[in-house]
């Protein structure tokens, strides 16, 4: 009922706003008085206790009344008779105060009745925790953060819940964050990181999980936490320690009994656990030969007496030998799960990431999801952007989530969308359902960007209802979050409908994954790390032809694994659809796609497009100004000021490394072609030396300049030979961690700007002057590449242009180049 509520916002003010109540703002409507007559007068929520989520749907209905249309309600607690009055509560709640109900139809766990046909107006739950009938049953968040207070792959700040090994005691954030996910329908929270800390354990901080649940349980939001599948012999303070995990053994089994019941003592109504076992080094049933079945069977007893689920991670893989033409990471999870299917105790799920591989910017479906019908399934979407930009580039997730949910997989030659088999519809499961790994942190946006909570609130909504048109959530989003103005509206639907699509484009395009660096950040452009390693995230690329050969004809086979119908599809390169053509087939780069572009100069084609749209998104925003509030408009520009800049560095480092390495021409002679560029180590040089850049295509010409010490200042200047005239100045330099480095620009020792190397990624607590969020880089590279743009600057063809670094920590005041952009040009 919260979101019934929020759903009546309309136009408010642009004050301030810190992006704190995200899309729960209840900010004024302006008339809002002139609807009192007609909204009702009390509120009857049907339960007294301050922990029952009626209790709780009461006071957020007075509150959002008072604030939205500045009506006082009263709420009461049982009947009083008033005829204009809002019910909330129970069915059998509502029965015992007034009588049966005609006409309600049947609902299901969780599912709720809304009535305004007569008085009183009715919200009905089957239960306390009552929203729409959901989906599916499971709609959790995952939250990767760490005992010490860090969050892997977040960028948005500290875990609101653990600090120096144990639980906060502050927990107002967690309360905050219950509210937000009660809203779109979210039902339970891991609190803690797949790659889990057997230290959870303490009763110091199994005490802890307690107080999380106390300040959730109101809000029908349960906890459930991740587990290290060796804690038995992990020597836990306060448990006992034994030196076997063998899932079989009796020791151990008796041992997680035990941990669980004293979980479940503190947290009656805990929602389950979260099992990441046998992969990335992680431990599991493997080490001791025993099947994953086995494993997560351990827990999945340990549960069964009390209520609670497995959801057991399918994201199981060993590291593989690249020089295996066979080998291929994606057939892992097939062969890990599919001849286990049937043996999963009924209190397991089976978490399956979206596509075969990690969260890339296009993939397949997993075929899993058409493998294991006797076993329940959910499906793993990551809100966190981690390999998509995290959180510094705008990218709206929820359309690349439709491709993947109302993809047909076509089981038996029958309809089976992922969506119906995740919900239990399709194999005619009880359970099943979704997992977001979120990581939200302390930062007031909560994943580190004002636009990208519009991939929270999707994830809710499409967990809740998978059918819902993903343009129409994003405008319900924005509606909520920011107002209802048409211009406001049709200006961030654009942007973010065309986010992802750019990303792909500029990123890697004809499934040929996200080309980021696997190694390190997961974020700037570093292609040639998808190769030569076990990770099994392949490209294939050498110079003559790329991608991987994946069919089962002369390749890995995978292709075989969908259902018959899917499999002849991707079998055969005449039907495999153009964007996922590098996924299926190894090819010549002069391959004509169905496009009839080759596919090399349709990579270069789309990451010149990507990368121009991108350009565009500052632009639109600038006309929101004096639209939406201030504080929000500057944060938000910055971020897209930040991401035309970047996406330009992904374009030329893309498109250089394919040039490089296939020695194909851009036949409309872009890449490796900029006459607008000055390059840093063509200029008259002083206390700065040429560096040479690793990978070579982060660099343009490959090349940066660094101060000759980290204690020497810096100049590089040169005389300006293009025509007098009015121009954009941009200077591409690299911000790494460890340094703050300055510079200031001038012509004719006039200075034009001046600026801090300071794009600070969240480190502790402290913010800096903006803070970007993105895993940060110590190097000279992808990561680290940005740029600074001085706009409508009068130049005389004979000026001096001048950059002065100055170096700081281990930062050498690193520099790329200068352009000179006609106005409207882009580099």
């Amino acid at each position: 009922m919260i979101r019934f509520l929020a759903l009546s916002l309309c136009a408010s003010s642009a004050a301030a706003e810190s992006g704190l109540a995200a899309w729960l703002r209840y900010a004024p409507l302006q008339g809002g008085e002139s609807y009192h007559s007609s909204l009702p007068s009390h509120i009857v929520a049907l339960n007294t206790s301050s922990a029952s989520p009626v209790y709780v749907a009461g006071q957020e209905l007075q509150q959002g009344l008072q604030s939205i249309y500045g009506k006082q309600c009263n709420v009461h607690h049982s009947s009083n008779g008033a005829s204009s009055s809002i019910v909330v509560g129970t069915l059998d709640e509502y029965t015992k105060a007034y009588g049966s109900l005609n006409n309600t139809p049947d609902l299901i766990e969780d599912g709720y009745w809304l009535s305004t046909e007569s008085s009183p107006v009715q919200i009905l739950g089957k239960n306390e925790r009552g929203a729409f009938n959901p989906n599916a049953p499971v709609r959790w968040t995952n939250e990767w953060d760490n005992l010490d207070g860090s969050i892997e792959r977040g960028f948005a700040g500290n875990s609101n819940w653990f600090a120096n090994g144990v639980i906060v005691s502050n927990l107002t954030r967690t309360a905050e964050y219950a509210r937000l996910l009660a809203s779109i329908g979210i039902n339970a929270v891991v609190v803690n990181n797949v790659n889990a800390n057997a230290s959870l354990l303490t009763p110091q901080n199994i005490e802890g999980l307690g107080r999380i649940a106390d300040v959730m349980r109101p809000y029908g939001v349960q906890v459930g936490i991740s587990l290290y599948f060796s804690s038995p012999i992990s020597g836990v303070k306060g448990q006992a320690n034994l030196t076997t995990f063998d899932p079989l053994d009796e020791s151990v089994v008796t041992w997680w009994t035990n941990v669980t019941s004293q979980i479940y003592q503190q947290v009656p109504d805990m929602a389950g656990y979260l099992v990441k076992a046998n992969s990335e080094g992680q431990p599991g049933p493997l080490t001791y030969n025993r099947t994953l079945a086995q494993g997560a069977n351990l827990f999945a007893k340990a549960l069964q007496p009390h209520g609670g689920i497995v959801m057991f991670r399918a994201f199981v893989y060993n590291n593989l030998n690249e020089t295996d033409w066979y080998a291929d990471r994606a057939n892992a999870q097939i062969q890990f799960f599919k001849p286990l299917d049937g043996e999963f105790d009924f209190n397991v799920i089976i978490q399956i990431k979206y596509g075969p591989i990690d969260f890339q910017v296009r993939e397949p479906a997993s075929p899993l999801f058409a493998n294991i019908p006797k076993s329940n399934a959910a499906i793993e979407l990551q809100v966190t952007q981690e390999y998509l930009g995290q959180q510094c580039h705008l990218v709206y997730l929820a359309p690349l989530w439709k491709t993947i949910l109302d993809f047909d997989l076509r089981v038996d030659n029958e309809s089976s969308l992922v969506r119906d088999v995740v919900s239990g519809q399709r194999f005619n499961h009880s359970l099943g359902g979704y997992a977001g790994v979120v990581n939200v942190g302390t930062n007031d946006t909560w994943i580190g960007s004002h636009m990208a909570m519009s991939n929270l609130y999707a994830y809710g909504r499409l967990a809740w209802d998978p059918t819902l048109d993903s343009q129409y959530i994003l405008q319900e989003w924005i509606r909520l979050t920011f107002n209802a103005d048409q211009s406001v509206v049709n200006t961030m639907t654009q942007i973010s409908m065309e986010s992802w699509p750019a990303y792909e484009n500029y990123s890697g395009n004809l499934g040929e994954q996200t080309l980021t660096d696997i190694l390190y950040t997961h974020f700037g452009p570093n292609p040639q790390t998808q190769d030569n390693t076990v990770w099994g995230q392949w490209t294939r690329a050498d110079h003559t032809t790329i991608g991987m050969d994946r069919t089962v004809s002369n390749g890995t086979g995978f292709a075989g694994n969908y259902p018959p119908e899917i499999a002849a599809m991707y079998e055969n390169i005449a039907t495999t659809p153009d964007n996922l053509l590098l996924w299926f087939h190894h090819v010549n780069y002069t391959h004509l796609l169905h496009s009839g572009e080759t596919v090399i100069q349709d990579f270069y084609d789309q990451h010149y497009a990507g990368a121009a749209t991108a350009q565009t998104f500052a632009t639109m925003w600038e006309s929101l100004k004096g639209k939406i509030d201030d504080e929000r408009y500057y944060d938000q520009l910055f971020r897209q000021v930040y991401q035309a800049g970047h996406s330009l560095v992904w374009r030329d480092a893309i498109s250089n490394f394919y040039h490089n390495i296939s020695g194909i021409l851009d036949v409309a002679n872009r890449v490796g072609n900029h006459p607008y560029r000055i390059e840093a180590e063509s200029m008259q040089l002083d206390g700065y030396k040429p560096y040479t850049v690793i990978p070579f295509e982060a660099a343009s010409n490959y090349t940066a300049i660094v101060t000759s010490s980290n204690t020497t200042t810096g100049t590089a200047q040169t005389m300006i030979t293009c025509p007098s005239g009015t121009y954009d100045i941009a200077v591409n330099y690299f911000d790494q961690f460890g340094g703050d480095s300055h510079f200031v620009v001038s012509l004719n020792n006039v200075t034009i700007g001046e600026w801090t190397a300071n794009l600070k990624p969240w480190i502790g607590s402290s913010e800096g002057p903006r803070v970007l969020g993105h895993t940060p880089s110590i190097y000279i590279d992808g990561h680290s590449a940005t740029r600074i743009t001085f706009s409508n600057v009068t130049v005389a063809k004979g000026d001096m242009l001048k950059i002065v670094g100055t170096p700081n920590g281990i930062e050498p005041a690193p520099l790329d180049y200068v352009s000179l952009l006609p106005l409207g040009i882009v580099d």
